[in-house]
């Protein structure tokens, strides 16, 4: 596997750290997780549980290994000394100054160790008048100005439903670490490496940055290409009550949809700028969508060349043969599920390990 030989410390809890040095352990790196000695992991604790775990700590932490440490213990730390000195790649994410204060932060563990690959995942970094504020996702994306993106029907922000900021700043900091572990083979040499879930947030703006960039003005957001200005690029109800989606606003996929429904005197909409232009467009579609169910729309558009799909619930998805031809969803042996690895190399998969760590506190050496 591309990591096999991987030394990797992880200090990190909940998600974007874990997340991180899960697709590391995926893909052969040995992977311990060093947890406060109190209760371990706080995920351990949080949400529903299957067979002993959370699904949440089982599927962010499976194919580690776990040791529970007191690092304000002279004896404990000297342990995690011990362990960083051999590793290749550390996690934590700490406040920031904590890992300093701790003695387990870069500067300690680069005196013994220069090749080490440090990764620091926070709210808002090492750096900078926000340094310090407390935050988990929610309040990242609240100043980053994406909850405000996420506005309902009803013109007021909704609660985002995944977790962005963990999410982007995980694979962020998985890019770099790549990267230094890359430019260590010609230097000998590791990095520390700052991720910030803000940066990694505001990053990953480029699409939606025109309005504000072009004019100085805020978003009008009902009005915008990708928050439902766009009549080919926007959600419908249907008969049932359900929802389905149109995710191509090319004008080839506004021709196949309105000649398939007779009205391809419409297409000239979908050629506007988003927003109140092409309200006519999106009128229409909403009157048409609501005469047939979900299921018949689905039936309606086989074969049709137009970015259609329903809006299924998170249940519905993971049901789907396609995720599990991608290998997206399997059981261990007690039959809990476990999400897969989006990383599919042809020559070394990844191999997936189901094992959930226990707490441990006895010696752990690296493999």
């Amino acid at each position: 596997m591309k990591l096999e030989g991987v030394k990797v410390l992880d200090l990190s809890l909940f998600l974007p750290g874990p997340m991180l040095t899960l697709m590391m352990a995926d893909h052969g790196a040995d992977v311990i997780k060093v947890e406060p000695w109190e209760e371990g992991d706080p995920a351990r604790h949080i949400g529903y549980r299957k067979n002993g775990h959370t699904v949440w700590f089982r599927n962010a932490n499976r194919g580690k290994r776990s040791l529970r440490l007191n690092l304000k213990a002279e004896a404990d730390k000297a342990r995690f000394m011990t362990l960083a000195a051999e590793a290749d790649v550390v996690v934590e994410a700490f406040r920031p100054g904590v890992a300093d204060r701790l003695g387990v932060g870069y500067d300690a563990i680069a005196a013994i160790n220069p090749g080490v690959v440090y990764v620091s995942i926070s709210a808002f970094g090492q750096t900078g008048p926000n340094r310090d504020r407390p935050a988990h996702d929610l309040a990242v994306e609240a100043l980053a100005g994406v909850v405000a993106l996420n506005e309902g029907q009803d013109g007021k922000p909704a609660m985002p439903h995944m977790p962005v900021a963990d999410a982007l700043a995980s694979l962020t900091a998985l890019s770099g670490v790549l990267m230094a572990l890359l430019r260590r083979r010609d230097t000998g040499k590791g990095d520390f490496l700052d991720v910030a879930m803000f940066d990694s947030l505001i990053a990953w703006t480029p699409n939606v940055t025109g309005r504000i960039f072009a004019t100085g003005e805020p978003h009008v957001v009902k009005d915008e290409r990708s928050f439902g200005g766009n009549a080919m690029y926007n959600l419908y109800e249907t008969a049932d009550d359900q929802w389905v989606s149109l995710g191509g606003a090319e004008p080839k996929f506004a021709r196949a949809l309105l000649s398939g429904l007779g009205r391809e005197d419409l297409v000239i909409y979908a050629t506007y700028p988003p927003g109140p232009q092409q309200e006519p467009l999106r009128a229409f579609l909403r009157e048409a969508f609501k005469q047939k169910t979900r299921a018949e729309w689905e039936i309606w558009f086989e074969g049709r060349d137009v970015c259609f799909a329903p809006v299924k619930n998170l249940k519905e998805a993971f049901e789907d043969p396609h995720l599990v031809a991608r290998g997206m969803l399997a059981h261990d042996a007690e039959g809990s599920e476990i999400v897969g690895t989006p990383l599919l190399f042809r020559d070394e998969p990844g191999r997936p390990d189901p094992t959930v760590p226990p707490v441990n506190d006895d010696t752990i050496g690296w493999r």
